[in-house]
């Protein structure tokens, strides 16, 4: 697989010199896998199969928090590599910094179950060895609003979103238009009886961002994951966040501003924290 190691390096070394130089008051590092047999790619209509295999790292200091994760994903061979060799491969990183208003001023927020204010500043990078040949430069950024409370916790995001990726099929680098995007996360605890259930996910609403590499324009995106899984290691032994399993569903509309590019499939998905 042929990648831009630099920008993944680059990556990787923001998130980490990032986390330290910050002192952690708090971490959490996780793998987990996922596999879903209904994704679908832009200008391809078949189903494709994947195992997605990340690695997270979350962590709080002084003045917010701080996200990195790196997905690793393989197609089979309904979503070939460039030059033969099976499915494609890709890598997916993203680093987020939180800079949380209560931390920043000493003020507490207690408006209902807003929990406080955050300014998030993303970066997103990417390699894929398809014909395509992708690779993603995002820089997402602007306000967060931040829920939370006995249920667990929510973000809700409005930001400034600029791309730029690459277009192997024509041969060329584009720089897409200034645009925005409204997105959120969460996690959500509770119990079904004997049971201990998670329920967390992400959501993301991406304005069109002008013409793509073949000079079409793009439109608005819709990406959903959604996720509920069962707490076994709480379940087996009492301790919470150690072990998760369950099911999941993505969904996508216009995936990277393809017009029609949709997705809609069940995932499974297992999750091991560290």
């Amino acid at each position: 697989m042929k990648a831009p190691l630099s920008l993944m390096t680059c990556a990787v070394m923001l998130a980490f010199s990032a986390a330290s130089a910050s002192a952690a008051d708090w971490s959490d590092n996780s793998v987990s896998y996922r596999y879903g047999t209904g994704f679908h790619e832009p200008g391809n209509d078949k189903d494709v199969k994947k195992n997605i295999l990340t690695f997270t790292h979350v962590s709080g200091f002084k003045y917010g928090s701080n996200f990195f994760t790196v997905d690793m994903l393989k197609s089979d061979k309904n979503d070939p590599a460039n030059n033969g060799g099976g499915g494609a491969q890709e890598l997916y990183g993203i680093f987020a910094n939180q800079l949380h208003y209560s931390k920043l001023t000493g003020n507490k927020i207690a408006l209902g179950p807003i929990s406080d204010f955050a300014w998030t500043t993303r970066v997103d990078l990417n390699s894929k060895d398809d014909a395509f040949a992708s690779r993603v430069q995002k820089l997402i950024l602007g306000p967060t609003v931040k829920f939370g409370g006995s249920w667990g916790w929510a973000d809700l995001d409005f930001q400034s979103y600029k791309e730029k990726n690459h277009n192997g099929i024509v041969g060329k680098a584009v720089d897409f238009d200034l645009t925005w995007r409204v997105g959120g996360s969460w996690g959500v605890g509770f119990d079904a009886g004997p049971v201990p259930l998670k329920f967390n996910g992400w959501g993301t609403y991406t304005g069109s961002k002008g013409k793509d590499g073949f000079g079409a324009e793009t439109k608005a995106e819709t990406w959903i994951n959604a996720f509920l899984m069962v707490d076994v290691g709480k379940l087996a032994t009492g301790k919470g966040d150690t072990f998760l399993a369950g099911v999941g569903y993505e969904y996508v509309k216009n995936k990277f501003g393809a017009d029609g590019s949709n997705t809609h499939t069940p995932m499974l998905k297992a999750e091991w924290h560290l």
